[in-house]
């Protein structure tokens, strides 16, 4: 969750703290969280975190993977296994229909949102 939490807020931090936010959350993932999913794929020789089947883990861990991916699209080259996850869980019939063009997932932060957010935040 803490990853997560970093990945949700950057789009909302103030212009001076945003490239200093976007690189501790990008080191963060690469050499802290991801590593550690890496090995976990890779130890378990499972499809999924937990067990043989999905779980609420592997959601999460698929949603923080494509909220990285919209901050750095290339920032699961070093990590082979997390990637054949993301394949696998998008191609789940209806995760798949839930990450087409027009489904209910979030788009990334609009501009017009962010002063909303920091006045009542910051």
């Amino acid at each position: 969750f803490d990853l997560n939490e970093l990945l949700m807020s950057y789009g909302y931090q103030p212009a001076d703290k945003k490239e200093q936010h976007f690189a501790n959350m990008m080191d963060k993932a690469e050499n802290r969280y991801f590593p550690v999913f890496e090995k976990v794929l890779k130890d378990h020789g499972k499809d999924f975190l937990v067990g043989n089947q999905l779980s609420k883990a592997d959601v999460q861990l698929l949603e923080i993977i494509l909220m990285a991916e919209e901050c750095k699209p290339d920032t699961l080259a070093k990590f082979p296994h997390l990637q054949s996850f993301k394949a696998r869980l998008s191609n789940i019939p209806t995760i798949k229909k839930f990450l087409q063009p027009g489904s209910q997932r979030k788009a990334p932060v609009r501009e017009e949102e962010v002063a909303k957010v920091m006045k009542i935040f910051y």
